[in-house]
């Protein structure tokens, strides 16, 4: 008889470690219709045909508006000290400007009193991709008017959570916006404007350092940032590969750290390529964080296009456009996720190093503000494996200097998954879409387990 090994115990993390897990107000809330919410560019987005790969939307979701209480309940249980959750920004604030919704701010009030009467830190993040459809209908991020519409409504929700409220995230994974969204049209608002969208990323940018002045103003004193990023891997030594992969990191990672970080864009001549008073909105977009958040998933490896070995492979399940300067291809050697992305959690302690070494005392405090995996099996062994590799290498990355405060798990509950749809699970707890039945997975008890010995030091 044999039985799988038992793995090591996971290293000691600091006594005051933020642990968490991550959720965002479009993937889990539904009732988009309900309360006086306004509809949202995703909204717009999944009503088109075909946008959605299995043709569903988040009318639904998993609930979440009308189950918060019982999600709380089961993140008490868990054990977690955070919950990162988004505001709705069109809950709020219905056509992204004007008239504020007080049904809307309501919920979060009630959200965030039932966090802390259970002893849970919230975490809101200001915009997680749901732009309201008025704003987007008059040219979303392409604008300069949404950045300060979104400062606004940073000031609205601040002015009434901000006395409870500690930590806020401005913004999620701006990068992925841009490219997603607005340089080839796989996700919301579904524009393919290629290099055309780089405006949408100085805007988001810009919205973030007037999200945290309009925050300061409201007293509040923990803000961060909530940026995806992952090491670039050269395909090659040759000088097309290298010059490929430089671009693609540049374009993915320091497009979006440096002006946070550094106050500048990473490349003069894309900074010419950018609309308004550049070297004045960089003042304020440098604005000081308190830490900087990190969304990591996997690294990528890239090439120059038309290599003969996988041109124009995997970026989040999405295949680039051959136009592109850059291919990434195929990383072999490593198991995959159910959504095929690399397991690579070393890869996670060469980025934390590696951002350590480029921007040194002007990288504040570190939160992994998501880091997760879709799996669809019902036995959870992959997604538990995921989570304590690279719980390990965080603590590699730690261990090796990088000041890192926290760590969320993406993501509380499967969701509806942008493009995918429900087709992709990255939850530890697991949803049926029919009846909204939240049951608890391997993962979450393993998680449960983990969070209990942490709290023994």
């Amino acid at each position: 008889m044999t039985t799988e090994p038992v793995p090591a115990p996971l290293p000691r993390f600091p006594r005051d470690f933020l642990w968490g897990v991550s959720t965002s107000a479009a993937q889990i809330e539904g009732a988009v219709e309900e309360d006086g919410r306004g509809r949202s560019a995703w909204d717009a987005f999944a009503a088109r045909a075909g946008r959605i790969k299995d043709g569903s939307d988040p009318r639904v979701a998993t609930g979440h508006y009308h189950r918060y209480r019982e999600d709380v309940a089961l993140l008490a249980e868990l054990g977690v000290g955070a919950y990162r959750f988004s505001v709705a920004w069109p809950r709020v604030v219905p056509d992204g400007d004007g008239a504020v919704n007080g049904a809307g701010l309501d919920f979060y009030d009630r959200l965030v009193d039932a966090l802390l009467a259970a002893g849970i830190a919230p975490v809101p993040t200001l915009f997680h991709w749901d732009t309201p459809q008025a704003l987007e209908e008059r040219g979303g991020w392409l604008r300069r008017e949404t950045a300060e519409r979104f400062a606004a409504y940073a000031d609205v929700v601040a002015g009434r959570l901000g006395d409870r409220v500690e930590r806020w995230i401005t913004l999620n994974e701006p990068a992925e916006v841009t490219l997603l969204g607005y340089g080839l049209g796989q996700h919301a608002p579904g524009r393919q404007l290629l290099f055309d969208a780089l405006p949408a990323a100085h805007h988001q940018l810009l919205g973030h350092g007037l999200a945290v002045q309009a925050l300061r103003a409201r007293g509040a004193r923990s803000i961060g940032i909530a940026n995806s990023h992952g090491p670039t891997w050269t395909a090659s030594a040759s000088e097309a590969d290298t010059e490929a992969a430089g671009l693609y990191d540049l374009l993915l990672n320091r497009l979006f750290a440096e002006p946070v970080l550094l106050g500048r864009y990473p490349d003069e001549e894309l900074a010419a390529l950018l609309p308004g008073p550049v070297a004045e909105d960089l003042k304020i977009i440098a604005e000081p964080v308190d830490w900087y958040g990190i969304n990591y998933y996997q690294p990528t490896l890239v090439g120059a296009p038309g290599a003969e070995e996988a041109a124009g492979a995997d970026f989040g399940g999405i295949r680039l456009p051959p136009e592109l300067p850059f291919a990434p291809r195929e990383i072999e050697g490593y198991p995959r996720t159910d959504f095929g992305w690399p397991v690579v959690p070393g890869a996670l302690t060469e980025l934390l190093v590696s951002f350590r070494e480029r921007y040194g005392d002007r990288l504040p405090p570190v939160v992994i503000t998501e880091n997760g995996c879709s799996y669809e099996g019902t036995e959870d062994r992959e997604r538990i494996a995921f989570l304590d590799g690279h719980l390990r290498a965080l603590h590699a990355a730690m261990a090796a200097g990088v000041d890192v405060r926290g760590y969320f798990v993406w993501s509380l509950m499967d969701n509806f998954e942008w493009a995918e749809g429900y087709a992709r699970r990255f939850g530890l707890v697991h949803v049926d879409y029919a009846s909204l039945e939240r049951t608890p997975k391997a993962s979450y008890r393993w998680l449960q387990g983990v969070l209990r010995e942490q709290a023994r030091g």
